[in-house]
């Protein structure tokens, strides 16, 4: 039974994010890159957001329950604080590098678009926060034990799979969002951008009430891909077409370099 948890939550939690590399990454050395570096950079934010929160542990009072609990949201709020403000260094370091491609290119053309970089940069930011969400609860679903013996949830692995799902392809689309708002100087699409990610963090504290975390979290996820999609380039005629497995015109909707604006 352990062994089935496992296989079957970590299929969910990362069954979708691994068909988006494998069809849309894996195949361009560029993009893999890329998808590496945007991986890092989520890290190094959470390495210093643990940092920050674990000195403020250690400098209270462990026996004060309600301030230990404050210091936990102050600690989830500032991590998101600082992914967001580690996405933006990445763009503009992401920036940079398509002015370094283009230079060298001998056509005056970048191999790899600022939407592309963005969705890419969205799936490796996603990525390693799955990795971080799940690793040590799949290495405890591998047991001994028994999950709710003593009256809890069962639901729990199936729940955390589901969620990590959901901030993966999260993180994609505000990759998608954030890196428009920065090119087009919307500010208000990334402000969009942080209160999603502060609200779906925030939804967290309702746990053990899975639904209160789960439902919001897949509505946010929602209103983010069908923002992006149409950001993106997207339409209506195009969904259309891809459903009725139609050919659709080249250039008509989709990542492969027009500008945005």
């Amino acid at each position: 039974m352990t062994l089935a948890v496992f296989f079957g939550c970590t299929f969910i939690a990362f069954g979708p994010a691994l068909s988006l590399f494998l069809f849309t990454i894996a195949r361009d050395p560029l993009r893999i890159i890329i998808l590496i570096a945007g991986a890092f950079f989520w890290l190094v934010s959470l390495l210093l957001s643990s940092l920050i929160w674990f000195i403020a542990v250690k400098a209270s009072d462990p026996r004060d329950e309600a301030l230990q609990r404050g210091l936990l949201i102050f600690g989830v709020m500032f991590s998101v604080l600082l992914q967001e403000a580690f996405r933006f260094l990445y763009y503009k370091l992401l920036r940079k590098a398509i002015e370094g491609l283009v230079a060298l290119s001998e056509d005056g053309c970048s191999p790899i678009s600022i939407q592309q970089m963005a969705y890419v940069a969205g799936v490796g930011f996603g990525l390693m926060s799955g990795a971080f969400s799940m690793i040590n609860l799949l290495a405890d679903a591998l047991g001994p034990g028994t999950v709710g013996i003593h009256g809890d949830s069962q639901l729990y692995f199936l729940t955390s799979a589901f969620m990590t799902m959901v901030l993966i392809f999260l993180h994609t689309f505000w990759g998608i969002l954030f890196f428009h708002g920065c090119e087009n100087q919307r500010w208000w699409e990334i402000a969009a951008v942080v209160l999603m990610h502060l609200a779906v963090s925030g939804s967290t504290f309702w746990n053990p009430l899975y639904v209160g975390s789960l439902v919001p979290s897949y509505l946010l996820m929602a209103a983010a891909a069908v923002w992006a999609y149409l950001l993106s380039g997207g339409s209506a005629q195009n969904l259309r077409r891809f459903l009725l497995c139609k050919c659709l015109v080249k250039g008509d909707g989709d990542l492969s370099g027009r500008p945005w604006g």
